[in-house]
């Protein structure tokens, strides 16, 4: 016992997990348990620096800042406002029909911002109060648009893709044509879902409007739509690599937002400018605490002793997989996904090479899983977002949302159980 408690794996864990106990942000847990270890086991803070500048001096991780600017470009310039317009035109008064489309435009604009909250807060302003309008209830509004936009992180371009491919040394395109398939098929899934309920309680829309309205809708859309077109088309193209995709975006953002809808001058661009630089800045704090968490893990043997523990339990890979994906699913409940990814994968890279996983389809699994927890009380940083544009309580939009993070659950089941559904693509179009 005592050889335990000075065991510097153990204390690692433990100075780390007491902080997020009393609700201290995530970095400064990470950050402060690294410092702490370090010191007292005298790692060395040369190393420390050393470690704390390579974990974000990457060029894989350049395309951070761009997607995040990118995506508050594309929200400032009115694009969801249009594409959701244009749904509205084509579902009408379909049963269930504007629920159905608000789960399509929530995979649309992930492809385009590559963060869950910001993409309820880019479509919710907008399709709550429509869908209220259209006759729905607003908790189930309001938990519609909160669910389908945890899809931001497993829809390309995706943050966190970057960050896995960064960690796992795996093909950031390659994971990016892997989260197609899988990530429209839990689309699909949560669509079942508010489909049923809409039958159930009678919701339809507002009836839609002539051809002409149509076409209208069409047009002014039509540039908004080109948008994960002209992203992801050049990467799967070869025409650039995920991170000049991420300045492509940017500049095609602007132009569209400049010169085509007129939407952004110069105070919206402060206002953008100003928006990245936090949002990039959080990331990236987080990110290289992280890093130097994983490095102090290692040092310590924290890693070996976790996967060590893991490949204990059972020598079947099904047992494995099933214990990884609950612990990950309570990870999510409580972290974000890039903490996660930076604390996790290290323990998880030697199991996956053990058992002769394909990493990009454990990539894509880690990474829904990832996004169901970010609506999975009792973080769920989705449904707080939710919460605050709609004006409702967590109780209030947390029970309709049950059976939409259900729906993703069996997605996600199917996912792990076929890993098919995730390395088709990436297998045509030849990426490794």
């Amino acid at each position: 016992m005592a050889d335990f408690f000075s065991d510097p794996a153990f204390w690692t864990l433990i100075v780390f997990l007491c902080p997020l106990l009393i609700k201290i942000p995530i970095a400064v847990a990470l950050g402060g348990a690294s410092f702490i270890i370090a010191w007292n086991w005298g790692l060395g803070f040369p190393m420390v620096s050393y470690n704390f500048f390579a974990g974000i001096a990457k060029f894989q991780l350049l395309a951070i800042p761009f997607f995040v600017l990118a995506g508050i470009i594309m929200e400032k310039a009115g694009i969801a406002e249009r594409i959701i317009t244009l749904i509205k035109e084509v579902v009408g008064d379909v049963t269930g029909g504007l629920a159905i489309a608000t789960v399509a435009v929530a995979t649309f604009w992930g492809a385009v911002s590559g963060s869950g909250p910001a993409t309820v807060a880019a479509i919710g302003l907008i399709l709550i109060p429509g869908m209220v309008q259209g006759g729905y209830d607003k908790p189930f509004a309001t938990a519609v648009v909160s669910v389908s936009s945890g899809l931001a992180i497993v829809i390309p371009p995706s943050i966190a893709f970057i960050v896995y491919g960064d960690l796992a040394q795996v093909s950031v395109g390659a994971l990016f044509a892997a989260g197609v398939i899988p990530g429209i098929f839990v689309a699909l899934c949560i669509a079942v879902a508010v489909y049923l309920h809409s039958r159930k309680m009678g919701y339809r829309g507002e009836p839609r409007g002539g051809k002409e309205d149509l076409w209208r809708a069409f047009k002014d859309a039509l540039w908004a739509l080109f948008t994960p077109v002209v992203i992801l088309g050049g990467i799967y193209g070869g025409i650039f690599t995920p991170t000049e995709a991420a300045a492509v975006a940017v500049f095609y953002g602007l132009f569209v937002g400049v010169f085509v809808y007129h939407t952004i001058n110069f105070r919206v661009m402060y206002e953008i400018l100003s928006s990245t630089v936090v949002g990039t800045a959080v990331v990236m704090i987080v990110v290289t605490c992280a890093g130097l968490y994983s490095w102090v893990g290692a040092a310590v043997g924290l890693i070996d002793k976790a996967a060590g523990v893991l490949l204990g339990i059972s020598a079947d890979p099904r047992v494995i997989l099933l214990m990884i994906n609950i612990i990950l699913l309570i990870a999510g409940m409580l972290l974000d996904a890039i903490s996660i990814f930076y604390v996790f994968l290290p323990i998880l890279l030697p199991i996956i090479a053990h058992f002769g996983w394909n990493p990009i389809w454990f990539g894509v699994m880690m990474t829904v899983n990832l996004a169901i927890g970010q609506v999975t009380p009792p973080v769920a940083v989705n449904l707080y977002v939710g919460a605050n544009i709609s004006g409702l309580t967590m109780e209030q939009i947390a029970k309709p949302a049950i059976p939409l993070i259900i729906a993703a659950v069996i997605a996600l089941a199917f996912i792990t159980i076929f890993p098919g559904i995730t390395t088709f693509l990436p297998t045509i179009l030849k990426l490794g």
